[in-house]
């Protein structure tokens, strides 16, 4: 497949799939209780009336405020560049390029966080308070399993860590990435805000976690911060896809067929989970959270053996 035919393809999936998997999510919700649900193509919606709308400032807030958004939707499309979609590389590809995708994702966090307390807000204080400290159990889950498909692939670059090589690695250390992958799993609801640790539909403060961090934001900034949370949750659906159906035949007719196809299947998951299961309170969301590290630690016992 052409090169720049394949970064064209990867930009284009990257910047207009996220928001149909929120699209997935609320249908399948939908379906489980008996409704028909907004449209699929809702969040394409909001995002535009957002965009359309004005923004209102505080008086108290500073350019903290203001970057917030615009830093956090920069570092999950860069992030999204990163990862091997449908082929065999990234439009940006090098040798420990795994450490960035950790720390993008650390950046826009701290950006959010620092937003949200740049308000004066006891409420979006607490929320950022919540949210880093969820992360600090979150993360670990994460780099550790990338520990595992590093030391798997013996490399650490990601478009060979998610690469064609994990259908040879399947069979030799299938049970270590099947830990990550349940891991993970785990730490894409923790990272996005989904049910069981936060419920994006709350209108809740005092059990809030996500949400209340970005009550004072309106406007562009607000359709920012929504769709950056769409590309984050669609960067760690592609990770679960590649590394559950590494799609890298070299035939873009079915890798991206097969990729797409992934994507929605997470998307419907993480549905089912939401539909099945209740928020849990704040006191049990550690216990999940380490839980996934544990997952993880032991893949990296496994694969060192």
């Amino acid at each position: 497949m052409n090169p720049s035919l394949y970064v064209f393809l990867h930009v284009l999936v990257a910047a207009a799939a996220p928001p149909l998997l929120l699209g997935v999510i609320n249908k399948v919700k939908a379906g489980f209780a008996g409704r028909v649900g907004p449209p699929l193509l809702q969040p394409y919606y909001d995002l535009l009336k957002l965009m359309r709308k004005g923004s209102v400032f505080s008086t108290t807030t500073t350019w903290v405020f203001r970057a917030g958004p615009v830093v956090a939707l920069a570092t999950t499309l860069f992030a999204a560049l990163l990862i091997p979609l449908a082929g065999p590389l990234a439009p940006v590809s090098f040798t420990g390029d795994l450490v960035l995708l950790a720390y993008l994702f650390g950046l826009g966090r701290f950006f959010t966080a620092t937003a949200a307390m740049d308000t004066g807000s006891s409420f979006e204080g607490m929320g950022a308070a919540r949210e880093v400290t969820f992360a600090c159990l979150a993360e670990p889950a994460f780099f550790l399993g990338l520990v595992v498909l590093a030391k798997s692939a013996g490399s650490l670059r990601l478009a060979d860590l998610l690469g064609v090589s994990l259908w040879a690695n399947w069979t030799t250390a299938g049970a270590a990435l099947a830990l990550v992958l349940a891991g993970w799993f785990i730490v894409l609801l923790a990272e996005n805000c989904r049910i069981p640790f936060d419920d994006p539909n709350t209108h809740l403060e005092l059990t809030m976690i996500h949400e209340v961090m970005v009550l004072d934001h309106s406007g562009p900034a607000l359709g920012m911060i929504l769709y950056g949370a769409a590309v984050k949750l669609f960067v760690f659906a592609a990770l679960l896809v590649r590394l559950a159906l590494p799609v890298a035949t070299g035939n873009p007719w079915t890798d991206w067929p097969l990729f797409l196809a992934g994507l929605l299947a997470v998307a419907v998951a993480v549905g089912v989970v939401e539909s099945a299961m209740a928020r849990l309170r704040l006191i049990h969301v550690p216990t999940l959270l380490v839980a996934a590290c544990l997952l993880t630690g032991f893949g990296v016992v496994l694969i060192g053996r």
